[in-house]
């Protein structure tokens, strides 16, 4: 028996067989190429070890080896059924017009199993000025190199994690297109969170995308303990190539009945029943930042209703795609949703709309997120959490929490740390107030503040002004009152400044005697946090050298230069 493959192991050969792609079209091409080989390598792998599973059932029934391999060849005995021709033992000997032979390959798959329809012959393999013979060759050699049947998997859900890590890297390859198709996990994991979902619930997400939002889902009830089978998933997504990559995302997490939809969800909804929108227990999205030409003229009059707060301009749909999601909510129903910073405060029919949701209560919490966490855009970004079912201690209030400075630094990106998403969902558990991070705003003082929900407005990060004082820079010394102030004490987190500091006299602390140089000041904290380290050194910049200091030294300076100057005969 073989090793089994591990989750390092996978992911470095699939994004080895991006690498061969490389060179006639960027990543926001080759992915498409990538995900349909891997698709038909474990289509096929997973068809052979479930046709071998049939055959040993009739087998062991009695069956001979002819009867057993004549009934396991019935397409009703399986979840996916491969036909001959798009076997993969069938496919990687090709030597010539391999493009062709993988479209045919395709088309073959999808007439067996209707469920995949147009999920792979979205991707064309004859290309020839991209997709040389040679390059579909080296492929379909590297493709080779694995099994991908479930027992050759050295964790259950191995195959879907590397696919959502590939899913990653090219979003990071194609920098501004990956936000078409990918929401960074972290912000995903931290969404779904706030919504907890449970099993048995219905959960549909408007904009799909690569399918994140609804694995995260099922993964969270994972983490909980429940049975993620017992989940009812539900999208739709307008780009055919990205909704191919759901469809395959779903596939490779082993999710099969999830009923993904191609179209656009603001003009053509297709999670309907009986003419009116279906209705859901948890929706989630991160739909297009302000999107123009998003359909206002059909939505003026809309036959789902949709609109009910009014229609926002023409261009910036940000608030026709929460009014659907509102929408598509059941009476115990929740949703949370990714938006830019301008649909909290934008006047004229935004403001007028967001009035509307505010005075029906729904409006549970307005989360603001760190800035440049989004493929394509460094503008921060906030979760909205709307529920159609508010806790009574709830009710008339909105919670703002503004984590834009719980983040680490990236090269290109930030991202939100395991203790950054902790911080949120304690907070918002907890509803209540948090000095400089969050509060709890009655609808009245909303009302006052003209139903602007600008974040900083109730909940500001800034810090009070620097203090100064003028006889501190004038003789020196650090003021007591400086450094018992709440807010330094809190960046200090109560420590004692003796290691650093000798006290003068009531008012005024000085530095020890034996630090002469800034630098030195880290050698007397030893392990101190870097922001208390930065404060100290902000003292010895403002106090440590005084004007009266600098006024003797200017003096003693003027004496020498005398000298100088009569030794040289100048006096």
């Amino acid at each position: 028996m073989p090793d089994k493959l591990t989750l390092q192991q996978l992911e470095r050969f699939l994004w080895e067989s991006a690498d061969i792609l490389r060179g006639n079209m960027d990543a926001s091409e080759f992915k498409d190429y990538t995900f349909g080989m891997l698709f038909l390598k474990r289509l096929s792998d997973a068809f052979e070890e479930e046709k071998e599973s049939v055959d040993e059932h009739y087998l062991s029934r009695g069956k001979s080896r002819a009867e057993a391999e004549n009934l396991s060849s019935d397409e009703g005995e399986y979840t996916f059924f491969v036909p001959d021709r798009a076997l993969w033992s069938n496919l990687k000997d090709h030597k010539h017009d391999i493009g062709s032979e993988l479209n045919k390959a395709t088309e073959a798959i999808e007439e067996y199993n209707p469920s995949l329809e147009g999920v792979l012959v979205s991707i064309d393999f004859n290309i020839k000025n991209k997709l040389s013979d040679k390059k579909l060759q080296d492929l379909l050699s590297h493709f080779s190199k694995y099994r991908l049947r479930n027992e050759d998997f050295g964790s259950p859900d191995l195959l879907g994690s590397a696919y959502e890590y590939l899913i990653k890297k090219f979003a990071d390859s194609a920098g501004k297109k990956g936000g078409e198709f990918y929401t960074p996990s972290e912000v995903v994991w931290l969404l779904v969170s706030l919504l907890k979902p449970t099993a048995g619930m219905k959960i549909y997400d408007p904009t799909a995308g690569s399918g994140g939002m609804l694995i995260q889902t099922r993964n969270y009830l994972i983490g909980q303990g429940e049975n993620a089978q017992n989940l009812s998933l539900y999208g739709q997504e307008m780009n055919l190539n990205t909704w191919a990559i759901c469809k395959m995302n779903m596939f490779l997490h082993g999710v099969f009945n999830a009923d993904i939809r191609k179209g656009d969800t603001l003009g053509d909804p297709q999670h309907t029943r009986g003419g009116e929108l279906m209705f859901f227990d948890r929706v989630i999205a991160n739909p297009p930042f302000s999107l123009k030409k998003w359909g206002k003229d059909a939505a003026d009059s809309d036959p789902y209703g949709r609109y009910p707060y009014g229609t926002p301009p023409k261009d910036a749909g940000d608030l026709a795609f929460i009014q659907h999601m509102i929408a598509s909510l059941n009476a115990e129903g929740k949703m949370g949703v990714v938006v830019p910073h301008g649909v909290l405060f934008r006047g004229s029919s935004e403001k007028d709309i967001r009035k509307g949701i505010l005075e029906d209560d729904l409006l549970e919490a307005v989360v603001g997120l760190p800035s440049a966490l989004f493929y394509g855009t460094g503008i921060p970004a906030a979760l909205l959490i709307i529920n159609k079912n508010k806790p009574s201690d709830r009710k008339g209030k909105v919670l703002f929490i503004n984590g834009e400075l719980g983040f680490t630094q990236g090269k290109t990106q930030n991202k939100l740390r395991d203790e950054d998403i902790q911080h949120i969902l304690n907070v918002y558990d907890a509803y209540e107030d948090e000095k400089r991070y969050s509060k709890v705003v009655s609808m009245d003082e909303i009302r006052e503040n003209d139903y602007n929900l600008n974040i900083r407005r109730y909940a500001d990060t800034s810090p009070p002004p620097e203090q100064f004082d003028v006889k501190a820079i004038l003789r020196g010394g650090i003021p007591v009152s400086e450094v018992e102030d709440e807010y330094i004490q809190e960046t200090l987190e109560g420590m004692d400044v003796s290691c650093v500091f000798v006290r003068r006299d009531n008012e005024y602390y000085d530095f020890k005697p034996e630090i002469e140089t800034k630098e030195q000041i880290r050698e007397y904290l030893g392990d101190a946090d870097q922001t208390v380290i930065n404060q100290f050194e902000r003292w010895w910049d403002k106090y440590r050298v005084s004007l009266h200091e600098i006024d003797t030294q200017v003096k003693e300076s003027e004496e020498v230069m005398r000298g100088y100057l009569k030794e040289l005969g100048y006096e």
